[in-house]
């Protein structure tokens, strides 16, 4: 069986001192200390200036953006804490999708992360995120498809998705959202 993203990370991250001459938190230290945001901006520069791989890169610049690879503190519940403040109210739009990804199947994994809960069967298929105070973003991995309207493309958003829908309402999760839904489940399987 092929490893899960989260031991590929854990041995990439065991790795990295040797393979890059530093530990994830010096590298992360660097990302933020140079003030960039976007995630494409940040593997640029680790890249060029510090002579990193794309992967090594990519993994530092998830980290640097939300410690999405990172084991959380001991007893932190991860979901409540998405969901805590001002992003209290975005809680039923996650409850939307989790209820209708999993009625797909029983083979339905939701993996909650520091930033984002996971969907996966055989391999991901998409991932909720309370990206702003206001917005829950769905990433999807439809291979093939071509964005369109509501359906776009994921851009620096995510590089685990190729497709993202922002979410403003659980109003809006509708037959549209749960069909892009089911077809990047059908697709992982």
């Amino acid at each position: 069986m092929a490893a899960s993203p989260e031991d590929m990370a854990r041995s990439m991250i065991a790795n990295m001192p040797e393979k890059t001459g530093k530990p994830l938190g010096d590298w992360v230290a660097i990302v933020k200390a140079s003030g960039l945001e976007k995630h494409g901006e940040m593997v640029r520069l680790l890249k060029t200036e510090h002579g990193m791989t794309h992967g090594f890169a990519n993994l530092v610049a998830h980290e640097a953006r939300g410690g999405v690879v990172s084991a959380p503190a001991a007893g932190t519940d991860l979901l409540d804490a998405q969901y805590a403040g001002a992003k209290a109210g975005l809680r039923p739009i996650y409850e939307a999708l989790t209820g209708a990804a999993t009625g797909f199947g029983d083979d339905v994994e939701l993996a909650p992360k520091k930033a984002y809960v996971s969907l996966r069967r055989a391999k991901q298929f998409g991932l909720i995120q309370p990206s702003t105070k206001t917005r829950v973003d769905l990433g999807l991995n439809l291979k093939g498809v071509a964005p369109a309207g509501r359906l776009e493309a994921s851009g620096s958003f995510n590089a685990m998705c190729t497709h993202r829908v922002r979410l403003e309402g659980v109003d809006v999760v509708d037959a549209e959202v749960i069909a892009w839904l089911k077809r990047a489940y059908d697709a992982a399987g």
